[in-house]
């Protein structure tokens, strides 16, 4: 029974391999039915093989990755670094699903890391222990957790509002803007980590019923050790994003938008109200994964976050999302970051040099990216 699962066992490579192929197996059932549905013809032959092995070489790629990391260390399969992978991936999935927005619409965010640190920054300065030492604000009386997380994500939703109107109003390129706003957003949050009696110092002493939010473990039932309260804050984010894209206007102008801006413009599409509404709630998203991390590691600097819009950017694109605009599911963005947060795990797992890590994931990026191109160029 799956609650006796033991943490400390060694899983057979075969029984992952059994998982994956049950995956696989689903995943094509699912296909063949949502062509059936559309009424169009079931098909295998060579051209359609062809076109799977284009339209997920990148995840077999990484498969095969997976499956040689497990090979040369055989405890990359104990049930306690699936677990330590899902809890790692959970805020990274926030924010990826944030981001996916901007990308929807054949944009980027490059703030996202940035915005992370801050809404950490701000919600932990105001969460210390009253008797801790080192406090940010020594005289602040205890206050409520929700007004703290509210302020950091207000903070992280004004840098959005910006970046929305830069590209919205302007028409100003998203890569541009967002840089901008990333510079922006770190110096605001290194000013604000400066601040005396701080002076720069990790922000430490932070309260326990703050510190929950991120390192309660839940489904304790027999040798199971729980997963964290991280990953099923996740799937409700998960599901809040595919109700967003998929059952509201909002959704469908954002994929309009993506795959013709002009078209969508003719159509009557708000652009302006839809791409700022995109960019708040993205930074929304930030916010919300930024005080979950800090939640999850009880502290905070101005440096957390660094990189995490690039990890998002390749997990999304890496699920599906065209950087074209106006493809992409919300089921592949889950796979694309379960799948990065395996491989950086793994890579770190096995003991690789972290800046051969850097190279490794450089490659990925760059072919996800030249496969991506190839598909789109070829319809």
């Amino acid at each position: 029974m799956w609650w006796t699962l033991n943490p400390a066992v060694f899983y057979d490579l075969a029984l992952y391999i059994g998982i994956v192929g049950v995956g696989a197996l689903f995943y094509g059932i699912n296909q063949i039915f949502a062509r059936r549905n559309k009424g169009e013809d079931v098909e295998l032959s060579k051209k359609t093989a062809n076109n799977f092995l284009l339209n997920n070489a990148i995840i077999l790629a990484l498969l095969a990755l997976v499956i040689v990391i497990m090979i040369i260390q055989p405890r990359f399969m104990q049930l306690n670094v699936l677990l330590d992978i899902l809890t790692m991936s959970s805020t990274r999935m926030i924010v990826a699903l944030g981001i996916s927005f901007t990308l929807l619409i054949a944009g980027t965010d490059l703030s996202a890391g940035r915005m992370v640190g801050l809404a950490a920054v701000v919600s932990t300065s105001m969460l210390q222990n009253p008797d801790y030492s080192n406090r940010f604000f020594p005289d602040l009386p205890l206050m409520p957790i929700i007004l703290p997380i509210f302020i950091a994500i207000i903070a992280t939703s004004v840098f959005g509002l910006l970046n929305g109107f830069l590209v919205a109003r302007f028409e100003m390129h998203p890569f541009i803007a967002t840089l901008a706003v990333q510079v922006m957003v770190y110096g605001v949050a290194s000013l604000y980590f400066d601040l005396p009696p701080n002076r720069s110092q990790p922000i430490g002493g932070i309260r326990p019923d703050f510190v929950v939010l991120g390192q309660k473990k839940v489904l304790i039932i027999g040798n199971f050790p729980g997963i964290s309260v991280l990953v099923p804050i996740a799937i409700l984010f998960i599901i809040l994003i595919w109700f967003i894209l998929n059952k509201t206007v909002f959704g469908k102008n954002v994929y309009a938008i993506g795959g013709n801006r002009d078209a969508a413009i003719v159509s009557g599409v708000n652009v302006f109200g839809t791409i700022m509404g995109i960019f708040v709630l993205a930074s929304i998203m930030y916010g919300v994964a930024g005080v979950l991390e800090a939640a999850r590691t009880a502290g905070a600097t101005n440096n957390y976050g660094n990189g995490y819009e690039l990890d998002a950017i390749a997990a999304c694109v890496v699920g599906g999302v065209s950087l074209n605009g106006g493809v992409g599911k919300v089921s592949g963005i889950v796979s694309g970051v379960l799948i990065f947060t395996v491989i950086q795990y793994g890579l770190q797992f096995i003991a690789i040099s972290p800046m051969w890590q850097q190279v490794i994931k450089g490659l990925i990026i760059a072919i996800a990216v030249a496969i991506d191109l190839m598909k789109y160029r070829k319809k």
